[in-house]
């Protein structure tokens, strides 16, 4: 049986670094003959490639999965006799100037400064205005989780197998209502039918421990000084490269698109440029990706295998595999 997860749940805190420091404070060993996937100095910050890619989901997989699970939970719902239609999906937010290393790419943050290419982010959609139901929503949603000793909440079942051995306490229409409603039937029967899935956020994990850690790599530090330093010669007091917007002054995204800002980002750009910060930090990423691969390569081989079959279930549920 292989684990759920063997990283420990604090790799998910992206601020988490203190925590960290005891798994590594050198330099990530890379493996002989293995190189970063993208020169740093061709490709946009935000276009380049890691190891770990190929275990993530991609957007169009991600509106695939996103749509067949609402088709699943409408299906749930028909047992009950009910027409069940899902709130319409917030559209996916525009990429910004932004990378994982902040601010890389000159002509974009000539024209927008830190601001988003667009205009501010779009608000999300709402839900209707007319709430379902009390029958329907217990439907939807399920009964309230019970209590155990102590007054602890009972958790809900994790796999579909699971949930349909588990009695709710509640009928609707002669149907028992699933444990989490048929929401969460629909997410388990995509994401979770079988035994011992591993953790959707285990491929996460792995990529925020490797950038909490190149981000404390001796090299990527001393960047990071130069960096500041280079800021400071054009009096920007900065020590983030990622989100310099409140210590440069920028309240508000309105403000991160002002010809203020955009001289602060240009410098900000031409500032990595000069102490190679993209690529150091590129380069040790890759490199402490490349040593959480080699010691995961099991349970990795199950999330491709898991992520592969989701894929091709979803595309058999949308009517298109």
């Amino acid at each position: 049986m292989r684990p759920r997860t063997s990283l420990p749940a604090v790799v998910l805190l992206l601020g988490a670094g203190l925590l960290l420091t005891a798994c590594s404070s050198g330099e990530p060993p890379v493996p002989a003959g293995t190189k970063p996937l993208s020169d740093p100095a061709e490709v946009p910050a935000a276009q380049l490639a890691y190891p770990l890619d190929p275990y993530r989901t991609t957007d169009e997989q991600i509106h695939s999965l996103e749509k067949a699970q609402d088709l699943l939970t409408v299906e749930c719902m028909k047992r009950f006799g009910f027409t069940y239609r899902p709130p319409v999906r917030p559209a996916p937010r525009p990429r910004g100037t932004s990378s994982r290393y902040g601010v890389t790419d000159e002509a974009t943050v000539a024209r927008y400064g830190y601001a988003r290419p667009g205009g501010p982010a779009p608000a999300p959609d709402k839900l209707p205005g007319d709430p379902l139901p009390p029958a329907e929503r217990l439907v939807l949603t399920g009964p309230p989780l019970r209590t155990g000793p102590g007054g602890r909440l009972v958790p809900p079942p994790r796999t579909l197998e699971e949930s349909r051995r588990t009695d709710s306490g509640r009928t609707v229409n002669g149907q028992k209502v699933p444990v989490g409603g048929c929401g969460r039937e629909g997410h388990l029967a995509l994401f979770a039918e079988k035994k011992d899935p591993v953790d959707l956020l285990y491929v996460f994990g792995m990529e925020s421990e490797a950038s909490i850690r190149a981000r404390e790599a001796p090299k990527v530090v001393e960047a990071v000084g130069a960096w500041s330093a280079c800021m400071a010669e054009k009096g920007y007091r900065v020590t983030d490269p990622v989100s310099p917007q409140k210590a440069l002054g920028l309240k508000s995204e309105a403000e991160f698109g002002t010809a203020r800002a955009i001289v602060a980002a240009k410098q900000d750009v031409a500032c990595k440029k000069r102490t190679k910060l993209v690529a150091l930090w590129y380069e040790a990423e890759v490199g402490f990706q490349n040593e959480l691969m080699e010691r995961h390569a099991e349970t990795l081989k199950q999330v491709k295998a898991e992520l592969d079959e989701r894929v091709e279930k979803a595309a058999s549920v949308n009517g298109n595999g």
